[in-house]
């Protein structure tokens, strides 16, 4: 059967051919986390049943609770209840999604104790308007810390430069951190460091650090589809590098990673009790219908690594994904490739930046499209009550 003839079945049965992805992929040491999370999925016992299959984390952002919320009559009854209320559209959103990042804190809570604190975490976002703003950033996660109050909660925070002293400062107090809108070896290297340096001062100011949790995110496929669009624009030798530059950038990040933790710097943490800052690949979602529709999971697979799948994506997987170790891959050539696009002219750390800009933005387009979908849907729920009434 063709990847094709595949790819439409799974999307006609609208459900996962089989679980025997999750648990072969732990058995190469990568976790598997939902990128996805909606009140019917955690309601139903739906994630439930996930996890009984090897699902070991979830992560969220204000895309994903856009369409949760709009796409779903599930939060309706709050919704319907909170139109008589005198709190904001903010303060309800705020509300649904710390409810939600509860309940599904809590169906991940046996992964987290089994792995004594090691897997089982779900993440929550702060605002994207705060990503240039160090002080608010550490505000804003101090206060999801404590409203979500769960061990196995990790608070998300985009890996910009103001974002850097910010997610230090949050590592040091012992906030899990979930390193989000990376794209580059270069931020890569500077939130690795910010991890250390909290571990760090935590063991120097006599506190523990076993229970202090962290992952940086990569975003793969987006790589590629800004740089494929450049490539194109140039043509002639640079269309050599289509659909190469994305992975080759994660296993340069890979290779990062391992040279971190077997350093003695790490050695050093890892006496104490600490874990690894795992490398968390993101937007795994195949954009380019020419490209293999799992190639970003296929590509990516390692120890001490996370893959984040979309549900379909997810299915797609289950369904005709190769499941064997493709980590570290070939370090000198992901280098040639990189060295190769510059030679183009095409600037990486411009890619980097045009990428983090277009991911604030839409994630904070998302936050003001769900604002504007609370406040329709208490006017129109509430009115209907009255009516009703």
């Amino acid at each position: 059967m063709s990847k094709a003839v595949a790819r439409e079945r799974v999307r006609r049965n609208g459900a996962p051919i089989s679980h025997r992805a999750m648990p072969a992929l732990l058995n190469l040491g990568q976790s598997v986390w939902l990128d996805y999370l909606s009140r019917g999925l955690t309601r139903s016992g739906e994630l439930a049943a996930m996890v009984a299959n090897g699902l070991r984390g979830m992560t969220s952002n204000q895309t994903i609770f856009e369409h949760a919320v709009a796409g779903s009559a599930d939060y309706d009854d709050v919704l319907r209840e909170s139109a008589a209320s005198r709190a904001s559209n903010r303060q309800v959103y705020d509300a649904l999604t710390i409810a939600d990042v509860q309940d599904a804190a809590d169906i991940f809570r046996g992964v987290y104790n089994e792995t004594d604190g090691a897997d089982g975490f779900v993440s929550i976002e702060i605002s994207p308007e705060l990503a240039r703003h160090t002080d608010a950033s550490i505000v804003e996660a101090r206060r999801l810390w404590r409203s979500v109050n769960r061990p196995n909660v990790m608070i998300k925070i985009p890996g910009t430069r103001q974002g850097w002293p910010a997610i230090e400062r949050c590592l040091r107090d012992g906030i899990n951190i979930n390193v989000t809108l990376l794209f580059s070896l270069d931020h890569y290297n500077a939130v690795a460091e910010a991890y250390l340096q909290a571990l760090e001062a935590r063991i120097a100011a006599g506190q523990p650090v076993d229970r202090v949790a962290s992952a940086a995110s990569l975003f793969v496929s987006r790589v590629d589809t800004e740089v494929d669009r450049r490539i194109a624009l140039k043509g002639g030798s640079a269309s050599e590098l289509r659909g190469r530059v994305a992975l080759a950038n994660a296993r340069l990040v890979y290779d990062a990673f391992t040279r971190v933790v077997a350093s003695p710097r790490w050695k050093a943490l890892e006496a104490h009790g600490a874990r690894p800052q795992r490398p968390l690949w993101a937007s795994t979602g195949t954009k380019n219908p020419e490209y293999s529709d799992v190639r970003y999971v296929e590509s990516l697979i390692g120890p001490d690594t996370i893959t984040t799948v979309p549900p379909e994506t997810l299915r797609l997987f289950e369904d005709h994904g190769e499941i064997e170790q493709t980590l570290p891959g070939d370090v000198e050539d992901a280098r040639e490739t990189m060295t190769a696009l510059a030679a183009t002219g095409i600037s990486f750390l411009d890619v980097n930046n045009t990428l983090e800009e277009e991911g604030l933005a839409k994630f904070t387009r998302s936050l003001k499209k769900v604002l504007a979908v609370i406040s329709n849907k208490r006017l129109t729920l509430g009115s209907h009550a009255l009516h009703l009434s």
